[in-house]
């Protein structure tokens, strides 16, 4: 039992301490998922440990300290997204929001057959714009009756690699694009969304690869921050929408942060976990919001399950420019936009690598 307990303790505070390395390797990128189970389990490994047997070495001693600096990396990492923090995003202040509206955001999961009971919910929840991610032909058949009613403005890019995308809106859309950023199957959308009093926003959709068995993360972290950086820089205020297949508090997402000066409204908040709907003890936040300051937070919720193995979210928010200054905002150092910009060329090679690889697949 004793040497069960040092070995798994061993595996865990390895499982903490890896994802410091700055790296595209997928085993050691997945490990920025766990960071709350892994402090959990290591902190019952060393309860369990004190518990049951004395300390009488030095080695003992050591290895209980190397346990708890493993337990507080990991917990300095998902500590933000605790209501011990205050939150980053701040709400409204306005009984009646003059320029709200709602965003849902849903990972359908392309083999979901439940296609009526996520059309229910949506009816039910009735927001003004929604997001689908991994929608096949097959889904958009299902699903275009009803919604080409409710929503008169769409973009529609359905697919069968689990990466098409469609995109419903209540409000007018100008210069919609379909794009392809990094590789040659993998959409996301840009759009100017008008709202009925005349003000405009920029809306980034995005659904990049997952960490995966022998699928590195360079083109993910690559469009990330290629979308950073455009909508840090576009004309209107910008939201970035969609399943990013990465969590809240992982290297890359804080840099999409600092790069495009966005906010959180997880921050001070909660988890809000999105995957996996399936496996409750395995639960991260993977579907996100992220706005400029102009905006004020109404409501932010995870909705019910529908079939996916994600769960849908729902944010509300409220087009308020004038208190713009008011809320706190991430900002890149010079040495935090050269590694974006680093990060972005290795990600475009390797999705141009990938890009001939399908190719030349597909020629066979």
């Amino acid at each position: 039992m004793q040497t069960t307990l040092i070995i798994l303790g061993f595996i865990f505070t390895l499982f903490s301490f890896l994802p410091i390395i700055r790296t595209p390797l997928w085993w050691i990128r997945i490990l920025d998922f766990p960071r709350l189970h892994v402090a959990i389990l290591l902190s019952g490994i060393l309860l369990s440990y004190l518990a049951l047997y004395e300390l009488d070495s030095t080695a003992d001693y050591a290895m209980i300290m190397v346990w708890i600096a493993a337990i507080i990396n990991e917990v300095r990492y998902v500590f933000n997204f605790t209501p011990v923090v205050n939150p980053e995003a701040l709400k409204t202040k306005q009984k009646h929001p003059a320029n709200a509206f709602t965003l849902m955001i849903a990972n359908v999961r392309m083999v979901n057959d439940k296609y009526d009971k996520f059309k229910e919910l949506v009816l039910q929840e009735n927001p003004d714009m929604l997001i689908m991610n991994e929608p096949n032909h097959i889904w958009y058949e299902n699903v275009r009756k009803e919604f080409e009613e409710k929503f008169p403005y769409s973009i529609k890019k359905p697919l069968e690699n689990t990466y098409g995308m469609l995109f419903w809106s209540k409000f007018k859309l100008l210069n919609s694009e379909i794009r392809f950023l990094v590789e040659d199957d993998i959409p996301s959308f840009y759009t100017v969304v008008e709202l009925p009093s005349g003000h405009k926003f920029d809306l980034f959709t995005v659904h990049p690869q997952p960490p995966r068995l022998m699928q590195n993360t360079e083109t993910r972290e690559a469009e990330l921050l290629i979308v950073a950086k455009e909508a840090k820089k576009t004309p209107y205020p910008s939201i970035v929408a969609g399943d990013l297949n990465d969590v809240a508090w992982s290297r890359t997402t804080k840099l999409f942060k600092q790069i495009s000066s966005m906010i959180d409204p997880r921050v001070g908040r909660g988890f809000y976990n999105t995957y996996n709907a399936l496996i409750p003890l395995f639960r991260y936040p993977l579907d996100h919001v992220f706005y400029d300051q102009d905006f004020r937070l109404i409501t932010l919720r995870r909705l019910g399950k529908f079939g996916s193995d994600h769960f849908p979210i729902s944010i509300s928010l409220n087009y308020e420019p004038q208190h713009e200054s008011e809320q706190k905002h991430p900002v890149a150092d010079l040495e935090e936009k050269e590694e974006a910009k680093e990060m972005i060329q290795e990600g475009l090679e390797k999705g141009e690598e990938r890009n001939h690889e399908k190719s030349e697949n597909h020629k066979s």
